[in-house]
Parts: structure tokens; sequence; C-alpha cells
């Protein structure tokens, strides 16, 4: 008789293990029993859900690098650029997580006040301008030069438009890009800027219009976007925007597409190209080690290519023009040896002017007042100054339709 009591009370405990394993928060949280070494707890403060591309990112990013340090994690989604996010991260410092990062531009002022709060927590925020004027030694902004990532996809959009050039579907005067962006941030303008001088580097005849959605992630707005831009005689389209409606717009007509932050080759298979994306394992993994030893975070941090922090997915070797992954292993390097500069002056004009000065915004104060020169030895150093892009220059050969800032 112990000894079958002895039996169900281990099959009882062993059932109430499995239940506890299984349990799921009702808010949408994804926490993450890792076998942690520590008792280190990081929490993840997302716009949207693995439904946009872009959150997807930093999601897959998030879990690659606290299961590699062996912490515990939470992730948060669906949390909108308001007070909803202060109120997500206190309670994710309420919780005890050590450190607590944030993917979206508009978290930011919400982000800096869970800092002063929370003297003790550190916060990091994706895509941010203002750790370096906050002066808060808890608060940091990271980026990337994604504008290396989106220069090399815009050389395999040049080159699939060269390939269309040559087969006769339309003349070199023709070669027109649409770019679908979300707001006319300095962060989409520095994308579809770099995109387009990837493109012109080896079709020098491209030319590009680009249309804003006023929102990062729409599908409708997007595929409406793209398909106006079809409609108005683009070959070729890019997006900076989060859901699938450009690249199923592209692939119901029949239009090459490069995508942004992941492929879309499974749902597009005969127009996808490339896509670059920030891997953002590699500053997670800093930041949190960074905290974990009691170690200083930088304000700014830029992720690179030498970082591992830009990348691109595989070429569509289907879609994409002969030659095209020997150019941009080409470019990669001159980009890695300092021998090309994506925004090398001497490759654009503006209002047919060549670009000798340029004093960025770096310091963001409510006016967006010009403070600091960026031109230096011949080229625009962008993400230098700070890690978030501030290249707000209109360049020749770019046609906006419209614009949206908010």
């Amino acid at each position: 008789m112990k000894k079958f009591l002895a039996l169900l009370l281990s099959l009882v405990m062993v059932l109430a293990l499995v239940a506890c394993g299984d349990k799921k928060d009702d808010t949408n949280t994804d926490d993450q029993d890792n076998n942690e070494v520590t008792d280190f707890k990081v929490g993840f403060i997302m716009l949207h859900d693995e439904n946009s591309t872009y959150d997807l990112n930093f999601i897959n990013a998030a879990k690659e690098a606290c299961e590699t340090l062996g912490v515990e994690y939470t992730i948060v989604t669906n949390v909108p650029e308001g007070q909803e996010c202060y109120d997500k991260a206190a309670e994710l410092a309420d919780a005890g997580c050590n450190i607590i990062f944030a993917d979206s531009f508009g978290h930011e002022d919400y982000m800096i006040q869970a800092a002063k709060d929370f003297p003790d927590v550190q916060f990091c925020h994706s895509t941010g301008t203002k750790a370096h004027t906050e002066g808060l030694s808890n608060y940091h902004n990271a980026f990337a030069s994604i504008y290396e990532g989106r220069y090399l996809a815009g050389i395999a959009a040049g080159m699939k438009l060269n390939e269309m050039i040559a087969n006769g579907e339309f003349t070199a005067d023709e070669a027109k890009i649409g770019y679908v962006g979300a707001f006319t941030y300095a962060e989409v303008i520095s994308g579809y800027t770099s995109f387009f001088l990837g493109a012109r580097s080896v079709c020098p005849t491209a030319t590009m219009e680009v249309t804003f959605t006023g929102s990062w992630y729409d599908e409708t707005a997007e595929k409406e976007g793209a398909q106006k831009l079809i409609k108005n005689g683009c070959k070729l389209i890019s997006q900076h925007a989060d859901s699938m409606g450009a690249p199923t717009a592209c692939e119901t007509a029949g239009v090459p597409d490069v995508s942004y932050n992941g492929s879309t080759e499974a749902a597009c298979p005969n127009t996808y190209l490339i896509s670059s994306r920030i891997d953002w394992a590699p500053y997670y993994e800093y930041a949190i080690k960074s905290a974990m030893n009691g170690e200083a975070i930088d304000a700014d941090w830029t992720g690179t290519l030498a970082t591992g922090s830009v990348v691109l997915t595989d070429l569509n070797e289907n879609v994409a023009a002969e030659g095209t992954a020997e150019a941009i292993a080409d470019a990669t390097a001159k980009l890695e040896s300092g021998e090309l500069h994506v925004f090398d002056c001497s490759t654009f004009t503006v209002d047919g002017q060549p670009v000798t000065s340029y004093m960025a915004d770096v310091d963001t104060d409510p006016d967006y007042t010009p403070d600091t020169e960026v031109v230096q030895d011949g080229y625009l150093a962008e993400s230098t100054a700070r890690s978030a892009p501030y290249f707000q220059l209109m360049i020749d050969g770019i046609d906006l339709l419209d614009t949206n800032f908010g």
C-alpha cells in the first residue's frame, strides 16, 4: 500500500510539473523557460507580433540571444507607440527584468520615462535618437548601418533592370524603380536613397518614385501603394514597410521585388530577388552581457557588416540576373575595406548641384535644428554622429509622389 501511495504521489508531482511547463500567460507575452543558468531576466517590447516582418526579425533575434546566453526572457507583443509602452516597461521592471528592450521609434519617450522611474534597470531602444542627449546611464539607443545592406540589395535591383533592358522588355530610359515607404522620416529617406544609389551604381539610367503609407504596418495600404507604382510604369518595387502587401502585389503583377527584413521567396517565388535586414542578435548579446557584468552599455551603438548586424537573405537565383552574387560580393568587400562609401557625394546631386557640406539634425531638438557637419572626406558619414540615420537630402533622380510625417 505504501509503495502504491508513493507511486501515486510521484505521478501527481510529474503531472503538476508538466502542467506548470505548459502554462501560458493570457496577456500577450511569450515566457520561455530555457534552463537559465542565472536569475538574470530580460524583457522585450514589440510594436507588432510575428505577422510583421519587422517585429518577427526582432523576435527571432531576442530568442537567439537569450537562448545563447541562457537567460530568462519575456516578449510582449502588440504594444502601441503610446502610454501602453511605459505601462509594459514598468510591468516588466516590477516583474524583475534587469534589462528591457523596445523595438519601435515611437516607443522612445515612454522608454526614457521608464528609465527615469526605474534607475536600477537598463533600458535599450532600437532606432531611437535621444540617448546621447538625455545623459541617463541606464538608457541607450542602437541601430545598424542598414543603408549598406540596402545599397547591396539595390545592386541586385540594378542588375535585374539591366537584364530586363537587355531582353528588350523596356528601354534604358524607362528603368524606373518604385518604393513603398512608411513615413517621410530620416530612417526611410536614408533607406530608399541608399537602395537607389546601389541600383544606379550598376544601372546609371535608373530613376525612382516613392509613395508613403503613413503606417509601419498596413497591408492594404502597402499593397495599394505598390499597385499605384506599378501602374505608373515602375519596373521593380522595394519597400520600407512591414507587411506582405507590396511583395504579394508584385507577385500578382509579375514585377520583381526586393523585400525588407526577411525573405518572401516562399510566398513570392517568381518575383522575389533579395532582402536586407538588421540582425539584432549581436546587439542584444552585447547589451545583455554588459548588464550581467555590470559594465557600461554604449549610449549609441551602431552595428555594421563587420559585427554581423547587416545581412542579406539568400539571393533568389531563379529571378536574379546573372552575375548578381559576384557584384554584391565585390561591393561588400569594398564597403568593409572603406574603399566604397554609400553616400559618396560624387555619385549624386541635389537640385543639380554637388553636395560639399551637410549639417544634420543629430541632437533632435524640438525644432529639428541642423547641428552637426557630417560630410567628411567627400562622403556623407551616416550613423556615425549617432546610431540612428540622419540623412534627409532629396537627391536628383528620386521623385516623391507624396509625403507623410505621421
